[in-house]
């Protein structure tokens, strides 16, 4: 896919960021929208073959709004810089993420901040059996592509039941479980952008299928 309509078409909503310039373009919106739909849409059949527990997400029902929610952010512009969209979204805090936007374009998955069951499911697999993850985490291609997990909030101590010196503390006082690459716009225009995205959704996959495994989801 050419990812240039999109690029375009943001940096001009950013230059004029108001309700009225959306309306008068609204056309222009629904298209480039349009397009990234029908690349989702293309993705997941790809993901699908991949993956045997890959849950099909319409592009429809995967992208996210345009509008910035203001009610908790009312500083923020009406309209975000970006296009995302969480696919494999059988839960929404367990997707593969994508955005394609001015500041930033990723590839992410895994939960961001999960519900108090979620993150209580995850902790007992990494009481039960911490290593496997740390398997995953540890392997040279897995951080070459991701680095470390996702630095977001973490407990000063051990959460609740578990011991302050227990052999996987490091993970047990995360609070997301989630690992990201962010990448050029250069990279996101390269032809070969979609076989690159592919094989990070495969570095990933084992990640994901213990958050699965951990969440029975």
């Amino acid at each position: 896919m050419d990812f240039r309509p999109i690029y375009h078409f943001l940096e001009r909503l950013q230059q004029n960021n108001t309700k009225e310039w959306m309306d008068e373009h609204r056309k222009e919106y629904q298209h480039v929208r349009g397009l990234f739909i029908t690349w989702l849409d293309e993705l997941n059949t790809i993901l699908e073959d991949l993956d045997p527990a890959y849950f099909y997400t319409s592009g429809k029902k995967s992208i996210n709004r345009i509008n910035n929610n203001l009610m908790f952010h009312p500083n923020k512009p009406i309209y975000k810089d970006h296009l995302g969209a969480g696919l494999d979204q059988k839960t929404k805090q367990g997707d593969f993420y994508i955005e394609i936007g001015l500041k930033h374009n990723i590839l992410a998955g895994g939960y961001w901040r999960p519900k108090k069951e979620l993150l209580h499911s995850i902790r007992e697999a990494i009481d039960y059996n911490g290593e496997a993850l740390k398997e995953i985490l540890n392997k040279p291609s897995f951080i070459k592509t991701f680095g470390n997990l996702y630095q977001d909030q973490m407990l000063k101590t051990a959460p609740k039941g578990y011991p302050k010196d227990h052999p996987h503390i490091d993970l047990l006082r995360h609070k997301t479980f989630a690992v990201e690459v962010t990448l050029s716009r250069k990279r996101i225009l390269d032809p070969s952008f979609q076989e690159y995205l592919i094989e990070v959704y495969k570095e990933m996959l084992p990640f994901r299928r213990y958050l699965r495994e951990a969440t029975s989801v």
